[in-house]
């Protein structure tokens, strides 16, 4: 599954997180916060995924420290997946 985050419309975590569950259809069952990013992207989607962040510089700027909580969760996510060897994992991409 190939996921496109696009910088110009996640301007905070919320957006972030909007845009993810609309995308993974998940709206009604997630919860919009980092606990829950780690939860749905460790365990709750099947694999493989592929996230890339297009204009990710626009987000950094706008969104502080919540954008590197997340970049923190999606780099968790990428080394649980590499730690367990599986060759169907979770991985991403950030484009400035």
């Amino acid at each position: 599954m190939n996921i496109q985050i696009n910088g110009e419309v996640v301007r905070s975590e919320v957006d972030f997180h909007r845009e993810l569950a609309s995308i993974l259809g998940v709206e009604s069952s997630y919860g919009f916060n980092t606990d829950a990013l780690w939860d749905l992207l460790s365990s709750g989607v099947g694999r493989p995924i592929f996230l890339r962040w297009v204009n990710a510089g626009v987000s950094k700027k706008i969104m502080g420290k919540s954008y590197f909580d997340i970049l923190n969760i999606l780099e968790r996510v990428k080394m649980q997946d590499e730690g367990f060897g599986w060759v169907e994992k979770f991985t991403y991409k950030i484009d400035f």
